[in-house]
């Protein structure tokens, strides 16, 4: 059979291929569609949270740029601390009493007892004024005794005379008595009795005035020797002065201890009044600080401190507080509570710090910029990612804590610093 005679090929339909499948459970379709709810329930769990935060805040914020810090229970220690210098409690500056020039007896350093010369000033032109004083107060006392025997003389003569007015008085009485006499007898006449009796009143006219005399002439005297006794004091008060300024001139030691700093040098030539040395008592130091105005009205003597110099350390007590605010500071001076140690010096450094308030079991919270930035009035709290803007109340203060009195809770975690980005927004997004 040749080729076109061969019959084709006849195609087959492909239903004789297929094969009936079997048919899945119903039971397993169940348990693929709850397998589907339950990852599409997970899936939820977990983007709900960041969707809304992301809705919540607009604006994310990296965590690493802000400081945290917890609230927690304890102790609240307010105090000022720094630097201050060592001083004397009694550093005593001598001054010129008068113009000249300084002879130096000690040199700066040098240990003195309390009553030594430290040095000496000539003084020519006070030497010449109490000499002159001087002289003038021999002259006053010269007129003063001169001026006593002249009263005594004066009196001498009122009183003699005092003496001759009683003396006529009395022999015109005798005469007036004789008189009286013979013209009884007849012996006289009515004149003559007239006559002594004239005589007896001018007697007693002539006593009258004499006694006067001598009284105005004791009191006159009194006076001018009161004035004469007070000009001679009143200069031998201003020679006591000039000799008590003359004694100055040799400075001594008001206290014991040693020579500070000397102003002069040898053979200067001071005015009155500058300055020219100082002397230090070392066994009464103290140390002075410089405090801030907004902290020295806290401050008052008696208050707790500590003087520590490296590691070592001094119980202290603020012994004083300047009144006086200079450049914005006042300066505050602390006592050792025991003896000074040694070797210290005027003008050397430590550290000090004074003890304002303790508080046991108050809620505290580092100190940050928030405090300044909204008055601690508000305070940001992370909580699941987010700051979240929240009204507190701040108590005592010191330069690391604050007190919280109202608005947290222990273990809560506060942005202390670095929310000024935040703005007036209530809840803000915190990035990891």
């Amino acid at each position: 059979m040749d080729s076109s005679t061969r019959p084709a090929p006849s195609i087959h339909e492909p239903l004789a291929q297929d094969r009936p499948l079997a048919r899945r459970p119903a039971w397993r379709r169940a348990l693929s569609w709850l397998l589907v709810f339950a990852l599409l329930a997970a899936l939820l769990a977990w983007a709900a949270p960041r969707l809304a935060r992301g809705l919540a805040g607009t604006q994310s914020y990296s965590l690493a740029r802000l400081g945290v810090a917890e609230v927690q229970r304890g102790t609240l220690v307010r105090d000022v601390a720094g630097e201050g210098r060592v001083v004397a409690a009694v550093s005593p500056t001598l001054h010129a009493g008068s113009a000249g020039t300084v002879s130096l007896l000690v040199q700066a350093g040098d240990s003195v007892r309390q009553g030594q010369p430290l040095l000496h000033i000539a003084s020519p032109e006070l030497e010449a004024r109490l000499a002159q004083e001087r002289s003038q107060a021999d002259a006053a006392q010269s007129e003063w005794l001169r001026a006593e025997a002249d009263a005594r003389q004066l009196r001498a003569q009122a009183q003699g005379q005092l003496e001759t007015a009683e003396i006529a008085h009395r022999t015109a009485l005798n005469e007036l008595a004789r008189q009286t006499q013979a013209f009884d007898a007849g012996a006289t006449a009515r004149m003559q009795v007239d006559q002594a009796r004239d005589a007896v009143a001018r007697a007693e006219v002539a006593l009258r005035q004499a006694r006067e005399l001598l009284g105005l002439r004791d009191e006159a005297t009194r006076f001018e020797m009161q004035a004469r006794r007070q000009a001679w004091e009143r200069q031998r008060l201003l020679v006591r002065d000039l000799e008590r300024q003359q004694a100055e001139l040799t400075l001594r030691s008001p206290i014991s201890g040693q020579v500070g700093q000397l102003f002069v040098a040898d053979r200067m030539a001071v005015a009155r009044d500058a300055r020219l040395l100082t002397v230090v008592d070392l066994s009464r130091l103290e140390v002075q600080m410089q405090v801030a105005e907004s902290l020295a009205r806290e401050l008052a003597p008696g208050m707790p401190g500590e003087i520590g110099s490296g590691a070592r350390r001094w119980a202290a007590t603020v012994s004083s507080v300047s009144p006086e605010v200079v450049d914005g500071e006042v300066a505050a001076r602390l006592r050792f509570a025991e003896a000074p140690p040694e070797q210290l010096r005027q003008n050397q450094r430590l550290s000090v710090r004074v003890l304002l308030d303790r508080r046991e079991g108050v809620l505290t919270l580092a100190r940050g910029s928030f405090v300044d930035e909204n008055g601690g009035r508000v305070a940001w709290v992370l909580k699941d990612g987010q700051a979240e803007r929240r009204a507190i109340r701040l108590g005592a203060q010191s330069l690391a804590q604050v007190e919280v009195l109202e608005g947290l809770a222990p273990g809560e975690r506060v942005v202390i610093s670095g929310s000024e980005a935040f703005g007036d927004a209530q809840r803000v997004t915190i990035a990891p």
